[in-house]
């Protein structure tokens, strides 16, 4: 056992819930933002605008096996992979992005992909077997790509058909159970994948996994924009504009440190989403899809991710402005005010070292 504990340290396998579900679906994300959601931009702006140079980006950066290439090298890199093995991880990627099942839903018969949960979990696994064997040979620029590529495909041949059934009816579940009951599943998706965004684990990158999209998608962005927003605004009197624009724009993520210190601070952005998820599903009807429902405003994604998946009304627009940045500021204030008046929160606890 002895040896076997110190070749895994050698080759920096340490196995570990923070390392595979944060900071590898972290880097996962990073993946999905340089592929599946650049191009979703570059197709909104060139479909809008009739720039058709930008569709053809969009094209090939949300082409499935482009998209699984880059999550294997992110989930990869997080893992501290050697070259060869980095690298060969495309192709992994690769395969257990396209890689999949047969979905028979009604009298419809369609194939359906694992897509980036196959992906993640497929280059996990490919990518600590090649770090095992990676510069054990004299022929390493053979043997290590050849072990990677071959485990990663054989390892998606074996999963990837119950992760995309997983996936699929998870996925239609949560979309199909929100068309059927606007109000309650928009407060509860608003507040799930609002405190995910919050949490050092990626929401985007979740509900890029789930397939999340409809009013599902329209709900998780209003609960992300919550978040973000809301933490932006009551915590103002703390850390003045960098603050604002830092999680308003970036990431509310940012407030992870105080909330362990104290959690009631949670309570306010919390409650907002909640709000402001029945405002995106019952009054506005916004519709969201993947990574982009997981992004909240984050360089404005989300309400970029409505008005690519949205028809296009006066209604959307001013339900983006709403629900994505008025309501999450009003209510969030109101009830950060509630809290104050009673004693839960105090001036100083949600400051900020920027």
């Amino acid at each position: 056992m002895q040896k076997i504990k110190k070749f895994l340290e050698r080759k920096q396998i340490t196995p570990s819930a923070r390392l595979y579900f944060v900071d590898a679906m972290g880097l996962m994300a990073l993946g999905l933002f340089s592929t599946l959601l650049i191009g979703t931009i570059f197709g909104t702006i060139g479909g809008q605008f009739g720039i058709e140079f930008l569709n053809e980006i969009a094209a090939i950066a949300k082409n499935g096996y482009v998209v699984g290439a880059a999550i294997g090298v992110a989930v990869a890199y997080a893992l501290k992979a050697p070259p060869l093995v980095l690298f060969s991880n495309a192709v992994t990627g690769a395969a257990g992005y396209m890689l999949g099942a047969t979905i028979t839903a009604g009298s419809e018969t369609f194939p359906y992909t694992a897509g980036p949960a196959g992906t993640f979990f497929v280059v996990i696994i490919a990518c600590e077997i090649g770090k095992m064997v990676s510069k054990e040979t004299k022929v390493d620029i053979l043997v290590t790509p050849t072990v990677t590529i071959l485990t990663g495909f054989g390892i998606a041949k074996l999963i990837c058909p119950a992760i995309a059934y997983v996936m699929y009816y998870l996925g239609y579940f949560i979309n199909t159970t929100t068309e059927m009951h606007p109000f309650v599943m928009g407060v509860i998706v608003a507040v799930v994948v609002g405190v995910i965004l919050t949490l050092p684990i990626s929401s985007a990158a979740i509900c890029a996994m789930i397939g999340i999209t409809g009013l599902a998608g329209g709900a998780a962005t209003a609960g992300c924009c919550a978040q973000m927003v809301g933490f932006a605004v009551i915590s103002f009197r703390e850390n003045g504009v960098g603050g604002l624009v830092a999680q308003g724009l970036g990431t509310s993520m940012l407030q992870m440190g105080n909330i362990c210190k104290k959690p009631q601070i949670w309570i306010a952005p919390t409650l907002a989403s909640a709000v402001c998820g029945p405002l995106a599903t019952v009054l506005f009807k916004l519709e969201c899809t993947g990574v982009s429902a997981g992004m909240g405003t984050c360089g404005l994604v989300g309400p970029i991710g409505i008005i690519s998946a949205t028809e296009h009304s006066t209604l959307m627009w001013v339900g983006i402005v709403v629900t994505c940045i008025v309501a999450p500021a009003i209510t969030a204030l109101i009830f950060n005010e509630i809290l104050r008046a009673i004693g839960l929160v105090k001036t100083g606890d949600m400051q900020l070292s920027l």
